[in-house]
């Protein structure tokens, strides 16, 4: 090579390396993220499936595994069972684990597997046992499960077909829902909390509810009425949810207990813990599944109460519905899916076990850790919401720990004592359903690439289909309808916004070169033209947004 070339080569070096140094410290970060995004994700699946797959060995086809002693608990009618009272004497499970593993399958993309559970449970499962069962943890877990998988399993989008799959996960979706409708057979709507499954509401039941138990049905029982065109199981759910809101406060609070038969409550201290949380959530959910303005309305109003009354600083504590006065002091892991709901404040940084804020020490009777979700779940969606790397350092911690202090031979182990790590024989199926589940979603989000869903409380995808939303509020008229033309141009169907998305006013072609102005198919006027009000009936519809306005602490409507 003569001097010259060397000479231009030596030129050309100097010119292109600085150039890629610069662009590979762009990208390096990036790629850095990718990669440790897609090791979490394989340490998330493992763990899925060390727990999984352990259960399949040892506990199947029982509820749920003893991973210590590698064997089982048929535990269905233990959920919610505190004192473990008239325990079924011939029950022998109902396969629980697995019917809550079927959605986390899918997201991992186990169509194999998937198909394979769904054929068992579609020619062995049966509910016709005689088992005192709670129905809030049967609707959320088995009913829930059952109704996402039956979705699941029949979308075209999903990469798989189940050739003689007949739609036998429905059929024993509506054979369960039809075993709970004997306990909404009662004075007020509201529902016993145990129901059995083969004879239905035993003597003398006990009537003593919580408002999670009442209020926390709707998303699995109205999307289940969607499916079969039954409506019986959405209105007794929305029934329920009706009454118990009536029964609120005039702070717009509910207790946490109530007796279920007379309408009167037995627990006025309220939070956003156990006994009340998914009333909160499933309120915001069961608008964006169904779309039906009361359901926001609800949850607006109960949002700014719990804001108003619960909240000190960044935590939340307990009170009494009549009066608002704290009553308790303490934060629960239950709480840890508030930020999730609020998907907005970054408020995560609490810890996975009781605290007394006065105190400031580990409350005595919470020392007990046994695989909860609900760090994991809004750890998950305020990634989603801000795509803040942080959360995924605290996915990563919580992954560490888990496989540090819970995991065992036979599977994953709850924690009796935090302060001494001693473990208990019990591997949650909630673990598979939700902890693995958000966590792994966290570090791979592709299941949900140009999809929507609603997750359930116990971690359930159902889709959010339009079908679903063409509903409207009862105060909407027939002015609040637009005539779209469908097919041909003689025909035409009556349209809402919700469904043809009119927000705000829209310029619509009309042929010939002409145009014509639609006014907002949504908008509701104030009660009053200078917008004054005394509460949020007063308030409309916003013609913009489509969303209700709401009487501010000062008399005036907005969207506040």
């Amino acid at each position: 090579m003569s001097a010259r070339n060397v000479t231009t080569w030596v030129v050309v070096i100097l010119i292109v390396l600085p150039a890629l140094f610069a662009i590979s410290m762009v990208a390096t970060p990036d790629l850095r993220l990718e990669n440790k995004k897609r090791v979490m994700r394989e340490k998330v699946r493992e763990m899925f499936y060390h727990a999984y797959d352990n259960y399949m060995r040892y506990a199947f086809p029982h509820d749920e595994l003893k991973p210590l002693s590698k064997s089982y608990t048929n535990s269905l009618s233990e959920l919610g069972n505190l004192n473990l009272e008239h325990l079924p004497q011939g029950y022998n499970g109902s396969a629980l684990t697995l019917i809550e593993s079927l959605s986390s399958l899918i997201v991992m993309g186990n169509y194999t597997e998937f198909e394979k559970a769904v054929r068992w449970l579609s020619h062995n499962l049966s509910f016709d046992v005689d088992a005192r069962v709670n129905l809030f943890e049967c609707n959320i877990r088995v009913l829930g499960g059952l109704v996402s998988a039956h979705l699941l399993a029949t979308d075209s989008r999903n990469s798989f077909t189940l050739g003689t799959y007949n739609d036998e996960l429905l059929s024993l979706a509506e054979d369960l829902a039809q075993r709970f409708l004997p306990a909404f057979d009662t004075p007020t709507g509201l529902p016993y909390a145990w129901i059995n499954l083969k004879y239905g509401v035993m003597e003398n039941e006990a009537t003593e509810t919580s408002t999670s138990g009442c209020g926390s049905l709707l998303l699995e029982m109205g999307a289940l009425s969607r499916l079969t065109g039954d409506p019986r199981y959405e209105t007794a759910a929305l029934h329920a949810l009706r009454t118990l809101w009536s029964m609120r406060s005039s702070l717009n609070l509910l207790g946490s207990t109530l007796d279920m038969a007379t309408g009167e409550w037995t627990g006025h201290s309220t939070g956003i813990g156990a006994g009340v949380d998914s009333f909160y959530e499933y309120l915001i959910k069961a608008y964006i599944l169904f779309g039906k303005e009361e359901y926001w309305r609800m949850f607006h109003s109960a949002y700014i109460a719990a804001q108003k009354h619960l909240r000190h600083g960044p935590w939340y504590h307990e009170a009494d519905m009549r009066t608002g006065h704290a009553t308790y002091w303490q934060l629960t892991s239950l709480q840890a899916f508030w930020p999730g709901l609020q998907a907005r404040d970054q408020q995560l940084k609490t810890l996975l076990q009781l605290y007394l804020l006065d105190q400031q020490i580990l409350h005595p009777t919470e020392k007990y850790y046994p695989l909860r979700p609900e760090l994991a779940e809004s750890t998950f969606y305020l990634y989603q919401a801000t795509k803040d790397p942080w959360y995924l350092e605290v996915g990563e911690t919580m992954v560490k720990s888990l496989n540090t202090y819970t995991k065992v031979e036979g599977g994953f182990a709850s924690v009796r004592d935090v302060t001494t790590m001693e473990l208990e024989d019990h591997q949650h199926s909630y673990f598979l359903s939700e902890t693995c589940k958000y966590l792994y979603l966290l570090f791979d989000d592709s299941f949900l690439a140009e999809r929507n869903y609603v997750f359930t409380t116990e971690g359930h995808p159902l889709p959010v289909r339009s079908d679903w939303h063409d509903r409207l509020p009862e105060t909407f008229f027939l002015a609040n309808y637009s005539q779209i033309q469908i097919q041909g141009p003689n025909r035409v169907r009556r349209a809402s916004a919700l469904s043809q998305q009119l927000c705000p006013a829209t310029t619509l072609s009309s042929g010939g070169g002409r145009s014509q102005m639609v006014e907002s198919a949504c908008h509701i006027l104030d009660v009053r033209t200078n917008y004054r009000c005394s509460a949020d009936e007063d308030c409309g519809v916003d013609a913009t947004s489509c969303r209700w306005r709401s009487c501010s602490m000062a008399g005036y409507c907005g969207l506040w």
